[in-house]
This record gives C-alpha cells, structure tokens and sequence, in this order.
C-alpha cells in the first residue's frame, strides 16, 4: 500500500468478503502520507487475521512484497495490489483446482475496471496452461490472480526491481515447480486502470521488461536485447488479443 485511502478499504472487504475464510491478509505499507493506516486499523480491530506491517520509509513494490513473503505463515501465497479486487469465490476455486490438478502455480483470468471502479467491459484471458518459454516472453499472468504452493516451491521472493517484479515471481516459481501453471478461463478479479500510472502505459514499462531479462535474470546485454524483441512480438501480436470486450460491448 502505498497512499491508497481512496481504494484501500474495497481492497480489503474483497478478501474478508471470500467464501474460502482461512486466510491471513498481510497488508504492507511503504510509508503512506494519507489515511491509508487509519483505515487499515480499524479493519485490524475487528479482524484478527489481518495484520498491518509498516515500512519506515519508502522502498518500492519489491521490498514491500518481500516483506509479505517473508511474514506470511500460510501453505499458499497469493497477491492483491491495493486498489484491485478479488471476487468472493476467487480464493476456494483456485485452492480446490490446484489440489485437483496437481499444480503448484495458479492463475485466472480478470476483468478491466477504470479508476472509479466502473466496469470497463474487458477480460484478460488467461492462457490454459503457461509453460517458463512462454511466461519469458512476456508477463501472462496477472498478479493479482496468481497463487503458488510454499508446501511445494518454498517461498519465492523477488528481485528489487522498481517495477515488474512479480514477472520474475513466477518465472522462478514455475522453474522451481518444473511444471507449467494451468489457469481458470473464469475471471476470478478486478484490475483497476488507472490514470497516468507506469502500469497503463505499455510503452514507458519497456526499460522495466529490459532491467527483467538484465539485472532480474542475469541476462547479457545483447540477450536481453533480443528478449526485449521478442517480448514486443509477442505482445502486439499474440498478448494483446488476450483482451476481449464482454457483456456484448
């Protein structure tokens, strides 16, 4: 969390709101100005499986999410940035698909909603089944959807990358499994667009997906040159049109 009064509070009724209740909701914050920790205490009043972990100065999404890892205690992980959503039955029909699947990284599709949380009648679909060749050519799973199994996997912490970190997540996550993650087509959350941020300009996040393959993976630079090649490729060509209008819109 960082400065998200305004979306905080629907962030947190969407977990406490799941039909599958034995969760741990470990809110960070990386040192907010506003009311974001005003709000957050009182929802920690009256929830004790919630629980507030404070940064003492602004270190970015990487620390803060590590930080989360590192603290939670379940034998699943998963990720909620503070002003998305997640659907009531989001955590118990990915929990049940992963045990009958045998799979140790789960994802979902998600829906599009703009900065006021209105409807933007758009859905990611996630791909079936995601293999570490296609996940390195470009980031197919929303954060928001992802789980991964500590039972199996262990903890996988990220790199301190400003931005795209989760990417590495679960690069490395499904190359510890040594198995593709599998999907549900259903949209299973809400992923709010909003104006002016890094996220929703696909052109300034270029520099990050280079500092992924460079400094995330080690990569040389020629190599993450041509990475960076093949991630526009697969982009424009074949990831965009994971996006599809619905309610008939």
């Amino acid at each position: 969390m960082y400065n998200s009064e305004r979306f905080i509070s629907a962030t947190i009724m969407s977990v406490v709101n799941q039909t599958h209740q034995n969760w741990e909701l470990l809110l960070i914050d990386d040192f907010s100005k506003d009311k974001t920790i005003q709000i957050v205490k009182e929802f920690i009043t009256k929830y004790p499986n919630i629980k507030l972990l404070e940064n003492p100065a602004n270190q970015g999404a990487a620390v803060s999410r590590n930080r989360g890892i590192k603290a939670a205690k379940g034998q699943y992980i998963a990720f909620l940035d503070a002003d998305d959503l997640w659907k009531p039955e989001k955590l118990k029909k990915q929990l049940a698909f992963m045990k009958e699947e045998s799979c140790d990284v789960c994802f979902s599709s998600y829906d599009l909603m703009d900065e006021l949380g209105n409807p933007l009648n758009k859905q990611v679909k996630a791909l079936p089944v995601l293999n570490y060749k296609k996940l390195l050519k470009s980031n197919y799973i929303g954060n928001l959807t992802g789980i991964y199994s500590v039972n199996s996997l262990g903890k996988i912490t990220s790199p301190n990358l400003r931005k795209r970190q989760d990417w590495l997540i679960w690069l490395e996550s499904i190359k510890t499994s040594g198995k593709p993650a599998k999907s549900i087509q259903e949209s299973l959350a809400m992923y709010r667009v909003r104006n002016g941020s890094i996220s929703s300009s696909k052109w300034s996040l270029l520099k990050y997906n280079y500092w992924v393959y460079k400094k995330g993976l080690g990569f040389s630079t020629s190599k993450s040159i041509f990475s960076l090649l093949v991630f526009l490729f697969e982009y424009f060509f074949i990831k965009s049109k994971q996006t599809v209008s619905i309610n008939g819109k």
